[in-house]
C-alpha cells in the first residue's frame, strides 16, 4: 500500500508541475493551477484513502507553516509607519466587502451564517500574488505599490483577528457543548498562550535562536518542529492549528533571525501549500457546480469591481489622484489563500457545509485568474477608464495646492520626486542658496514638506497639462529624482514624455535625472535631452568612503604628532 501512495502522490506532483507550467505561460499564479489539478484528480482518478490521508496531513502542515511565516513578519508598528491611507483603505475595503457581501449572500438564498462566512472570506486579498506581480513589474516602490502593501498588511492583521474570534466563539458549536463553558475555556487558553508568548519572547527567544543559528540546518528543522508542535498544542486546547502556527511565528518574530528562517522556509511553504490547494480542489462538489456557478459569478463580479471601487473612492476622499487609487485598487480584485483557509476552518467547526467551500473556491479561481491580467495591464486599463474616473480628481491635491497658490519667490530648481533622496536634495540645494520647488504625486509627502515650510506642489511628471502650472521660465534646472526603472512604470515611455513636455514648454535650462547603475545611465544619455545623471547610492557610498579616509588621515596625523622624534 505504501508503494501505491508513493506512486499516486508522485503522479500528482508531476501533474501539478505540468499544469503549473501551462499556467505560467498563461501568466496565472500557481494557486489556480494547483486547484485545477485537485479538481481533475478528484473527477477522473480514484485515489486510495491512504493517499487522501497523506495529502490532508501535508495540507495541514502547509497551513500551519504558512501561518508561522505570517507570524514571523507580523509587525504592528508597520501600520503606523505606512500611514493613515493604508489603515483607511484596508479597514474601509474590509468593512465594505463584508457588509455588502453579506447582503448579496442573503439575496442569493444563503443562510445568514454562511453569508457571513462567505462575505468575510471575500475581504482578503492575496499578499503572495500581489507582491509577486508588483515585483515582476518593479512597482513595489511606487506610491500605489507602497499603499497596496500597506493595506495588504492591514488585511493580514484582520484575518488574524477573524481567526481568533472564530476559534473563540466556534469551539462550543463544533463540539456540541454548552457554549458559555467552552467560550470561557477558549478565552482562558487564549490568555494563557498570550502570557506564555510574552515570557518566551522576553526570556528565551533570543538566546535559543542564537544557539540554533550556529547550525543553519538545525535552525530550519527546529523552526518546522516548533510550528508543527505549536499547531498541535493550539488544536488540543481549542484554538486550532492555524492560530497555533501563528503564535509560533510571533514568538520568534522579534529575534534577529526571523528573516533567515523566513527565507529558508519559503520554498517548503510553497511545496506544502500545493497539497492544501490540491485538497481544496478535490473537495469541490461537481454535482452542485451549476448552482454554485451562478452565485460564484455574482460574488466574483462584486470582488472584481466593488473592491477596487471602494479603494478608489477612499483614496480620492483622502486627496489621492484617481490614477493612484485605480492602480492600488486593482490589487484587491481577488481573494486569497487565506479566504480558503478561513472558509475551511468554518467547515471544520460545523458552521458551513461543503457547498460554501466550493463556492469560495470557485470565486477564488475566477478572481485570481482575472485579477492577474488586471494587475499586469493596469496602466492600459487606466487609459481606458480615465474618462470615467476624471470626476474623482476634483479633490486632486486641492487642499495642499491651495497652500502654494500665493506668490512665491523665483525658482532656480524644480525637483520631481520627494522621496528620501529627493527631499534631502531639496534641503541641500536650499542650503547651497538655490530657490527650490518640490513636486510629488503623494499628497502626504507634499503636505508634510509644506507644513515644514518648503515650497512644494502636488503633481505628476507624466501629466502634460500640469507642466503649464510650473515656473519653467525661471528655473535653471529640472531634477527627476526617481530611478529610471521606477519611472518607467508611469506610462509607456515616461522619459520621452518628460523630454517632450520640457521642449513643448520651451524649457531652456538643464535636466538631471537619477539612475541606479551605468546601464540605466547609458540608456538615458543615448535618448538625449539629459545634461546630468545622478547616482544616489554611488554618490552616498563615495561620500561615506571619503569621510572614512579623511578620519583615518586625521587619526594618523594625530598619532604621528604624538610620536616623539
Amino acid at each position: 500500500m505504501a508503494d501505491v501512495v508513493f506512486q499516486e502522490i508522485a503522479w500528482l506532483l508531476l501533474a501539478a508541475a505540468a499544469v503549473g507550467l501551462l499556467g505560467a505561460v498563461l501568466r496565472q499564479p500557481v494557486i489556480v493551477s494547483f486547484i485545477a489539478v485537485g479538481i481533475a484528480a478528484a473527477a477522473f482518478f480514484d485515489s486510495s484513502a491512504e493517499t487522501a490521508s497523506q495529502i490532508r496531513f501535508l495540507a495541514e502542515l502547509g497551513v500551519a507553516l504558512l501561518l508561522f511565516l505570517v507570524g514571523l513578519k507580523l509587525d504592528w508598528r508597520l501600520i503606523k509607519t505606512l500611514g493613515p491611507v493604508a489603515l483607511a483603505t484596508g479597514l474601509g475595503q474590509v468593512a465594505f466587502t463584508a457588509g455588502i457581501g453579506f447582503l448579496i449572500g442573503l439575496a442569493l438564498g444563503l443562510d445568514w451564517l454562511t453569508s457571513l462566512y462567505v462575505a468575510v472570506a471575500l475581504t482578503f486579498s492575496s499578499t503572495i500574488i500581489v507582491v509577486k506581480l508588483l515585483s515582476d513589474k518593479r512597482e513595489l516602490e511606487t506610491l500605489h505599490g507602497r499603499i497596496a502593501l500597506g493595506f495588504l498588511i492591514v488585511q493580514d492583521i484582520v484575518v488574524v483577528i477573524a481567526m481568533v474570534v472564530l476559534s473563540t466563539i466556534g469551539i462550543g458549536a463544533a463540539q456540541g457543548g454548552s457554549g458559555l463553558g467552552d467560550l470561557a475555556m477558549v478565552l482562558g487558553s487564549l490568555f494563557a498562550v498570550m502570557v506564555l508568548l510574552v515570557l518566551f519572547v522576553r526570556y528565551l527567544a533570543d538566546p535559543l535562536m542564537s544557539r540554533l543559528a550556529r547550525t543553519p540546518e538545525l535552525l530550519v528543522i527546529a523552526s518546522i518542529g516548533w510550528a508543527a508542535t505549536a499547531a498541535t498544542i493550539g488544536d488540543t486546547i481549542g484554538l486550532g492549528k492555524e492560530l497555533g502556527g501563528l503564535a509560533a511565528g510571533i514568538s520568534i518574530g522579534s529575534t534577529p533571525y526571523r528573516d533567515m528562517v523566513s527565507a529558508r522556509l519559503a520554498a517548503l511553504r510553497d511545496f506544502l501549500l500545493l497539497f492544501f490547494f490540491l485538497s481544496i480542489g478535490a473537495t469541490l462538489e461537481l454535482s452542485t457546480l451549476g448552482e454554485d456557478f451562478t452565485r460564484a459569478i455574482v460574488f466574483s463580479l462584486f470582488v472584481l469591481v466593488g473592491n477596487p471601487l471602494i479603494v478608489i473612492l477612499i483614496m480620492a476622499w483622502m486627496g489621492y489622484r484617481a490614477r493612484t487609487g485605480f492602480l492600488a485598487g486593482l490589487t484587491v480584485a481577488q481573494i486569497s489563500e487565506f479566504s480558503l483557509i478561513f472558509i475551511t476552518m468554518g467547515l471544520s467547526l460545523g458552521h458551513v457545509d461543503q457547498s460554501a467551500v466550493g463556492l469560495v473556491t470557485l470565486v477564488g479561481l475566477v478572481t485570481i485568474a482575472l485579477s492577474v491580467y488586471m494587475i499586469t495591464y493596469s496602466h492600459e486599463l487606466y487609459v481606458w477608464a480615465r474618462p470615467l474616473l476624471r470626476p474623482l480628481d476634483l479633490r486632486d491635491g486641492r487642499e495642499v495646492a491651495a497652500e502654494n497658490d500665493e506668490q512665491r519667490p523665483a525658482v532656480d530648481v524644480i525637483v520631481f520626486g520627494l522621496g528620501r533622496f529627493g527631499s534631502q536634495l531639496l534641503r541641500r540645494l536650499d542650503d547651497a542658496g538655490y530657490s527650490v520647488l518640490g513636486v510629488d504625486l503623494d499628497p502626504q509627502a507634499v503636505r508634510r514638506l509644506s507644513h515644514e515650510g518648503w515650497q512644494v506642489r502636488y503633481g505628476d511628471v507624466a501629466e502634460q497639462e500640469f507642466w503649464s502650472e510650473l515656473p519653467l521660465v525661471q528655473a535653471r534646472w529640472i531634477v527627476l529624482s526617481v530611478p529610471y526603472g521606477a519611472i518607467l512604470l508611469t506610462e509607456t515611455d515616461p522619459h520621452s514624455g518628460l523630454i517632450t513636455a520640457i521642449r513643448s514648454h520651451r524649457f531652456a535650462g538643464r535636466v538631471a535625472i537619477t539612475a541606479r547603475d551605468d546601464e540605466e545611465a547609458r540608456r538615458l544619455k543615448e535618448s538625449g535631452g539629459i545634461d546630468l545623471v545622478l547616482y544616489p547610492f554611488d554618490d552616498a557610498a563615495t561620500a561615506a568612503a571619503k569621510q572614512i579616509a579623511d578620519l583615518d588621515e586625521e587619526l594618523a596625523s594625530m598619532v604621528e604628532e604624538a610620536t616623539p622624534t
